[in-house]
């Protein structure tokens, strides 16, 4: 039987439109000693949320995007989440071997965001949460909704998104994406055997 958790699950992706040209590299089990990955977007608050992401699932991830900010952020940041996604699809595989879901309730003071997660081979998203303010840093805050919906699509996961409270939008964002990673982080572990996680015998 194939040792699954010897299996190396990384990926690197690129995608080159006339919106934006974007390379992601990731490891979902990286060495001990690994550097984290540069994180580059253009938008210093969601380069700060990708770096958390990465830093919560305890993977390396290494973002560069070049993309239109002058007409606006939507292209960056729903292709970057399109991009990611697939990457991890990669990575991952069929699947076999993995625990599959994940659930994860995070903090950020006041705030407090509960995501769970199945890599099910369906792309389904719940995104129960409201902003404040139009931006968060420099970050259109609307648009963290597309980030989810770019991954979730080209991953094929069903991930639910709530946050139970939070007034600061810097801490609900953030609370929601380390919540992502932690969640993400036990959905894509290893069992240590060769079994797809599913009465089907795949997972579509």
């Amino acid at each position: 039987m194939t040792d699954f958790t010897r299996a190396p699950r990384k990926a690197k992706v690129q995608r080159q439109t006339k919106e934006t040209q974007i390379t992601v590299e990731l490891d979902l089990e990286p060495a001990p000693s690994f550097a984290q990955g540069k994180v580059s977007t253009g938008i210093g608050f969601f380069d700060h949320m990708l770096e958390a992401f990465a830093k919560h699932s305890g993977i390396f991830l290494s973002v560069d995007c070049v993309g239109d900010l002058h007409i606006d952020q939507h292209h960056t940041v729903e292709d970057v989440g399109i991009v990611i996604g697939q990457a991890v699809a990669q990575a991952l595989g069929d699947c076999a071997g993995i625990e599959r879901f994940g659930l994860m309730e995070c903090p950020l003071d006041e705030a407090l965001a509960k995501v769970v997660i199945d890599v099910s081979g369906r792309p389904f998203l719940h995104f129960g949460a409201q902003f404040r303010r139009p931006f968060i840093g420099q970050l259109d805050s609307s648009l963290l909704k597309e980030f989810f919906g770019g991954f979730v699509l080209h991953a094929r996961w069903t991930v639910h998104v709530d946050v139970i409270r939070g007034e600061n939008d810097h801490h609900v964002a953030e609370a929601v994406f380390k919540a992502f990673a932690r969640a993400a982080k036990r959905a894509w572990q290893t069992t240590g055997n060769a079994e797809i996680p599913s009465t089907k015998g795949r997972l579509v």
